[in-house]
């Protein structure tokens, strides 16, 4: 215990002014009434993101651009955690990190897929690069040189020496016969969660218990929303939506993915688990609509697990998890924004879905 308190002093102490720091949900009803997108671009810059929108010139305001710059923020707060973290959690939080690593890696192969004619210069390298998440001196894949190595296969190949390496070249063989990223994708995600998932049993104690309510709620998020859109969506057979999930979590069990996959009704599946959410049949019956509801208030469930972190014992990796966890959120709710105000839609068309302002406690 006494190794665990001197341990996690000055990152709880760091950590919590940080999560003071976050945009408070009157902040973001505030950005929110902003009537227009340069309106919005001036009030962020009152905020703690000021000092990243500061380069920007009014030439190149685009939603893009703000949005790689907010970015930043999140990037250099995993940063800070990462070296402040006690040693035997730093692996655990690299691997949370590479979340963006992995989004990072399908946007570079699907660019590559997508766009017919390729040249190997630096304009087309730009286009791609605004939207990577700025990953900086923590990544591990050449994104440029695969960019502009112009093929999918050549573009793999350029992985090998990274964590990618052979569950790439695994998936490949899928590729290769079907010319289509899916597979490609779904290894790379099953592979993260289930190295972010081994990382977290690799702690001990508090650590332990903690890391796998945070991660195993984030987790769980994720599963659900697979196997319920893999079943609604693509109608793929039983064995492939097993072999495209994952059979462990925090409250989203092997038994829960495998009945939805047998046919189970998905909304009583659903509801067992998370009772406090309502109209789940209602949500089920329009999946359009529903299903982004659905996840919405999965991860309101979720930024609720970070919420509570903040109370109690502090000596442990709960609180830098919930505060990483919860600044992802913000620049979700952000990005929401910036896309809706550069685009001029109506309030009803995007305030829904943003998750600070409509989370009930």
């Amino acid at each position: 215990m006494a190794s665990g308190v001197s341990g996690y002093a000055a990152i709880s102490t760091r950590v919590r002014a940080m999560y003071a720091d976050l945009l408070t949900p009157q902040d973001m009803t505030r950005l929110s009434d902003a009537p227009d997108f340069p309106s919005l671009f001036s009030a962020l810059k009152n905020t703690p993101y000021g000092k990243y929108l500061s380069g920007l010139k009014d030439s190149e305001l685009t939603s893009r651009r703000v949005i790689l710059q907010i970015r930043h923020r999140l990037a250099d707060s995993y940063s800070s955690v990462v070296q402040q973290a006690p040693e035997q959690t730093r692996p655990l939080i690299r691997q949370l990190f590479r979340y963006f690593e992995v989004g990072n890696l399908k946007a570079v192969l699907r660019s590559i897929q997508t766009v017919s004619s390729w040249r190997a210069d630096v304009a087309v390298w730009d286009r791609v690069r605004e939207v990577l998440f700025p990953f900086g001196s923590f990544s591990t894949i050449p994104a440029q040189a695969m960019v502009e190595s112009g093929s999918i296969a050549s573009a793999v190949d350029l992985l090998k020496g990274s964590p990618y390496e052979a569950t790439m070249s695994f998936a490949m063989k899928r590729f290769t016969a079907e010319q289509n990223l899916f597979p490609l994708e779904v290894a790379l995600d099953l592979d993260y969660w289930r190295r972010l998932w081994s990382e977290v049993k690799n702690l001990k104690g508090k650590d332990r218990e903690m890391g796998g309510k945070l991660i195993g709620s984030l987790l769980d998020l994720n599963n659900l929303m697979w196997v319920i859109r893999y079943k609604t969506y693509h109608n793929l057979s039983e064995e492939e939506l097993i072999n495209y999930t994952l059979p462990f979590g925090y409250r989203v069990r092997d038994e829960d993915v495998r009945a939805i996959a047998a046919g189970a009704d998905i909304a009583s599946v659903v509801s067992r688990i998370y009772p406090n959410i309502p109209d789940v049949n209602a949500l089920l019956e329009r999946p359009q609509s529903g299903l982004p509801k659905l996840e919405h208030l999965l991860k309101q469930q979720v930024m609720r697990q970070c919420v509570s972190a903040f109370i109690g014992f502090p000596f442990h990796i709960g609180l830098p998890l919930a505060y990483l966890l919860l600044s992802d959120f913000e620049i979700q709710d952000l990005v929401v924004l910036i896309e809706a105000k550069s685009s001029n839609l109506s309030d009803k068309d995007y305030r829904p879905l943003l998750l600070k302002t409509t989370l009930i406690h």
